[in-house]
């Protein structure tokens, strides 16, 4: 599964979130979410381009150094093109993961975004999204080793992207006092949004030892907020998002290095674990039929909040309440009449691609009741993808070639299954319960009949290889890449109360003692298989 991992938020934005993820996500608007093992000599030739004029950076988490980015501007003819390169290395479940990405935007002579080319490398291919903007026109081409898609799109205004954003500002005069409302795509969730930018006070910022004229700008995108330091000309020497990302402008023989110091190890999945207040213990998530949790700190987003077993209840001393009921407990729901919506192809949920059919009629091969079909896939999503962390912008089509990949991964592989099938299916984000704490978490759900009841929705987890899944996933909303990123505000700020607890018949509860570590303890990793196999934490049968 992968857990939402906070990054910060210049990058982030043009990868998001990612996640989550942790997906890597995953956070803040200034660091992407990209990840792959580069060599060395693939790290000098991507570098090579930079010349004396290159700004150089480095990425800090926690006050410690975690990764670099190199960005430059060169003329064109109609203006100019815009070219960044960032790694990062960080640790998710215990093992060090390399980050890589690339973002090319052309601009005219005001930085007015014309097109953009991005590239986003787990280690497994590479998966491009190029843009070409037309007026209100956006035309978007997807490219992954196994296929290329193009789509094209009407905005309501024309977008900008998080790299040529602080250049544009200054084209049209920072002042102070000055607020901005601008529309920013984000080449990984394939979206665009509203990013409010106010300009402060003119600030006098020392690096190197030195004194630098800078603007400071107060940033909000999707709940998130950052603060950035850019001077007259648009060149953004700092910034920082409230997730503890930092990044700074730096000489060139200080960015690269990426010695990454034993305390700056800190797992990001943990750090973003959230243990929640309660007497008693949860040992068998499926032994829960109902909880009622109270939650405080942060607020979810409403819209996704009901259905699918979890109900938003009236809050209660100004806490959310949100109850959480066992998918086989529950009675017959009311029809869907927006169900049809779910059954086709998308950019990255290639479902009417010949190899994703195939492999679900494989993973059903004798079934033909729809509910009996899913769990088929379940079973089998689960045991055909090695668990491992991924950060990528998971396409269907490449999960399927790669075999590899966490929640997010296997989410998008049983979505596009299932709709090749004819069977509704959607991806839920939000968190799940797991060795004593919740962790941000994506899973689907499908709309199949029950016994004795009509066609309803139904949360399942082939990441965990349950049907249905249990009564610990409290969905915060629904959707892919785009929809992760309401989950990036609550994270560090979410406190969960579990203030009702209801067990299967049958099941003890553990009363928690009052002398408790109020740190979370690892995750324990799944068994080895003595052929060999790939151990990771998060993904054990339940």
């Amino acid at each position: 599964m992968r857990l939402l991992r906070p990054l910060s938020a210049r990058f982030t934005r043009i990868v998001s979130v990612l996640t989550l993820a942790a997906w890597v996500g995953v956070t803040g608007l200034l660091v992407h979410r990209s990840y792959i093992k580069a060599s060395a000599a693939n790290l000098a030739t991507d570098l090579a381009r930079y010349g004396a004029e290159a700004q150089w950076r480095g990425i800090y988490y926690r006050g410690e150094k975690i990764g670099f980015s190199v960005g430059q501007v060169v003329p064109t003819e109609s203006g100019f093109e815009m070219q960044e390169d960032g790694r990062m290395q960080i640790a998710l479940l215990g093992a060090d993961t390399v980050a890589t990405l690339k973002t090319v935007a052309r601009v005219d002579s005001r930085f007015v975004l014309q097109s953009f080319e991005f590239s986003l490398d787990p280690g497994t291919g590479a998966t491009r999204i190029a843009g070409t903007v037309d007026g209100l026109q956006l035309t978007l081409t997807v490219t992954t080793p196994t296929s290329t898609r193009t789509e094209t799109r009407t905005l309501a205004e024309p977008p900008a992207l998080a790299l040529n954003l602080g250049r544009r500002l200054a084209a049209e005069g920072l002042r102070t006092g000055a607020r901005y409302q601008v529309q920013v795509f984000d080449p990984a969730t394939l979206s665009n949004a509203p990013m409010t930018i106010v300009v402060g006070e003119r600030e006098l910022l020392r690096l190197a030892g030195l004194p630098l004229p800078v603007f400071r700008l107060e940033m909000q995108f999707a709940g998130l907020t950052a603060t950035s330091w850019i001077t007259d000309t648009g060149e953004v020497v700092r910034e920082e998002s409230a997730l503890g990302m930092i990044v700074v402008k730096e000489e060139p023989d200080v960015a690269p290095r990426m010695a990454v110091s034993q305390r700056a190890r800190v797992d990001m999945i943990q750090a973003a674990a959230i243990v929640p207040q309660a007497r008693h213990r949860i040992d068998d998530p499926r032994s829960v039929e109902r909880l009622l949790l109270k939650l405080t700190g942060a607020e979810l987003p409403a819209g996704d909040l009901n259905g699918a077993g979890q109900t938003a209840l009236p809050s209660v001393d100004g806490a959310q309440v949100i109850e959480l009921r066992d998918p086989r407990t529950l009675g017959p729901q009311p029809p869907d009449p927006d169900v049809s919506r779910y059954l086709a192809p998308e950019p990255l949920l290639e479902s009417d691609a010949p190899e994703i059919i195939a492999e679900a009629q494989t993973a059903i091969r004798g079934a033909t009741d729809p509910r009996v079909q899913a769990e088929r896939l379940v079973r089998h999503v689960n045991a055909l993808l090695e668990k491992k962390p991924t950060v990528s912008i998971p396409s269907a089509k490449e999960v399927l070639r790669t075999k590899i990949g966490d929640c997010n991964e296997h989410t998008a592989l049983f979505v596009a299954m299932a709709r090749a099938l004819g069977i509704p299916a959607r991806i839920a984000v939000g968190l799940v319960y797991l060795n004593g704490a919740f962790f941000y978490h994506a899973w689907p759900e499908v709309y199949v009949a029950g016994p004795g009841r009509g066609a309803h929705w139904l949360p399942v987890d082939p990441t965990l290889n349950q049907f249905p899944a249990d009564a610990t996933h409290l969905r915060v909303a629904r959707g892919g890449l785009e929809k992760q990123t309401l989950v990036l505000p609550l994270i560090g700020r979410l406190k969960i109360e579990i203030a009702e607890m209801q067990l299967a018949e049958g099941a003890i509860p553990t009363l928690i003692g009052a002398a408790r570590s109020s740190t979370v303890n690892p995750v324990p990793l799944v068994t080895r298989p003595a052929s060999g196999g790939h151990s990771c934490g998060c993904w054990r049968d339940r």
